[in-house]
């Protein structure tokens, strides 16, 4: 009786686990989803383009500055409301998120083709898939290796602002390199981490959906900044 009990238990945790992480990868792809639609309308629609982010002058427009960095005070609310809003409050702000960065890189669709977005795009999925297969199924533990990933990130952050004085497309390269690197290696690592958080049956319902919506996020944003580091690695401006 008791190593029925044991396995209806363990049986029960890996539902638990499967269901955590499904709904991981469900907000992560409504995400992704929302912003290259969002993306896709405006950037391939020049006068709608014009209209949101150019001034009659033919300057930028101060609403584009708005889109451009909003997304950063949301997602400082997100992290500092986390514990104080409901999850129906944490799900819109996502879903503004994900609309504001969508009109943010429909200006991509002015420096690249289509066909290289596109291609880029399959290319950061390849990566993205495989490195998280990988960062489920490794036995090894990644923590230091993502501290380490965390701390480099820092230094090309630091970097690319040096590079924005600096202008040298040799420097752009190698911090366009190695951002590559960075965000690959942390899809491995957070998918571990989302694993190991999946097997922590205590979590009440709220918690767990909170959770699997910061998780989600955070895959998003990895796979928003990989497939960025790729297009500037690799893609052919228009």
């Amino acid at each position: 009786m008791e190593d029925l009990n044991y396995q209806n238990s363990g049986s029960l945790s890996q539902d638990y686990a499967r269901d955590f992480i499904k709904s991981v990868y469900n907000y992560m792809f409504a995400a992704l989803t929302i912003t290259g639609v969002i993306s896709y309308i405006i950037g391939t629609n020049t006068e709608l383009m014009a209209s949101l982010f150019m001034t009659a002058a033919g300057g930028v427009s101060m609403f584009f500055y708005v889109i451009l960095f909003s997304p950063i005070l949301i997602s400082f609310a997100m992290a500092g409301g986390f514990n104080k809003f409901s999850f129906g409050t944490l799900m819109a702000l996502f879903v503004i998120y994900s609309i504001l960065l969508g009109m943010s890189l429909s200006v991509l669709f002015m420096a690249y083709s289509t066909g290289t977005l596109a291609t880029t795009f399959l290319l950061t999925a390849g990566s993205f898939g495989f490195m998280a297969f990988l960062g489920y199924t490794t036995k090894t533990d990644l923590t230091k290796f993502g501290s380490l990933l965390y701390m480099l990130l820092f230094g090309v952050i630091i970097s690319s602002v040096v590079n924005m004085f600096l202008d040298s497309s040799g420097f752009d390269y190698i911090i366009s390199l190695v951002s590559v690197f960075i965000f690959t290696g942390l899809v491995a690592y957070e998918m571990q981490m989302i694993k190991n958080m999946a097997h922590q049956a205590q979590m009440d319902g709220t918690l767990r959906q909170k959770l699997a919506l910061f998780a989600g996020f955070q895959l998003y944003l990895t796979f928003v900044n990989l497939f960025l580091s790729l297009l500037r690695l690799l893609g052919n401006r228009e």
